[in-house]
């Protein structure tokens, strides 16, 4: 299985991410991909997964959260690192990420955090990489968005869908994206298990953890990482009444054709 979107750069693996990133290699996780969310955080994926170059990937963007008033400076700087990392060949920068919207706390940048995200968009059909998407409480801007891009985009993750049946339908539109699935599968509470299987065929998932935040059950509470997706992946195929292997299969395919790898 692939964690299609971890944050093990962070201060809360600094102190054990070797025994980390071998636990999800003992769980059977064949890779991790690691969005950066600001300009500092381009710097921390970047080591991280030269240090570990055959399993985990970047990908570089500006966090909806982190956009301010100086976002077209840091988004220079950021174009700046993903164009080197192309020129430079072997293993580049996987995907614009994680980018977006979101409104859940404040509007005060709303329309700073909308520029910026198209701003990304665009990249993403420049330089043909998938975007992984970060997206609350504005789901009607961001889908409004993306339709002027639609035939161009090359396709991308909606990361931590926990929508209803209606706004899956709405983000399934974009041909080339999947939603991505994680701990609040397994959450006592989740209306997932019945919204996905009525609605999202299993070729539209990718599993991801956005660790260290939101642990799937049994680990809820506790740091999330890695290894835990396959409680997700457990959780998703009961749901959808197969194998945990199909789940396996089924989610490794859909990671290749979205990301090519």
């Amino acid at each position: 299985m692939i964690d299609t979107h971890t944050h093990l750069d962070g201060e809360e693996f600094r102190e054990d991410l070797p025994e980390v990133i071998s636990r999800a290699k003992e769980a059977g996780i064949t890779q991790v991909f690691v969005p950066a969310i600001d300009l500092k955080s381009c710097d921390t994926v970047l080591s991280l997964c030269r240090q570990y170059p055959d399993y985990a990937r970047p990908m570089l963007g500006l966090h909806p959260e982190e956009v301010r008033s100086d976002w077209r400076e840091v988004l220079s700087a950021i174009k700046e690192k993903i164009i080197g990392s192309k020129e430079q060949g072997a293993r580049s920068i996987l995907a614009i990420g994680e980018v977006g919207l979101d409104y859940y706390w404040s509007r005060e940048y709303e329309r700073e955090q909308i520029e910026a995200f198209e701003e990304q968009v665009r990249w993403s059909v420049e330089m043909r990489l998938p975007l992984m998407i970060h997206c609350r409480k504005a789901q009607n801007e961001m889908v409004s968005l993306l339709k002027h891009y639609k035939d161009d985009l090359p396709g991308g993750v909606f990361h931590c869908f926990t929508g209803n049946e209606r706004e899956a339908l709405e983000l399934l539109q974009f041909d080339r994206f999947v939603l991505g699935i994680g701990g609040v599968l397994t959450f006592k509470k989740s209306h997932l298990p019945e919204v996905l299987p009525s609605v999202v065929p299993l070729s539209r998932i990718v599993l991801e953890t956005d660790s260290p935040y939101m642990a799937p059950v049994p680990h809820r509470g506790a740091r999330n990482e890695s290894a835990y997706v396959v409680e997700v992946a457990r959780r998703l195929a009961e749901a959808y009444g197969v194998s945990l292997e199909e789940i396996s299969t089924v989610t490794d395919a859909n990671v290749k054709r979205v990301f090519g790898v």
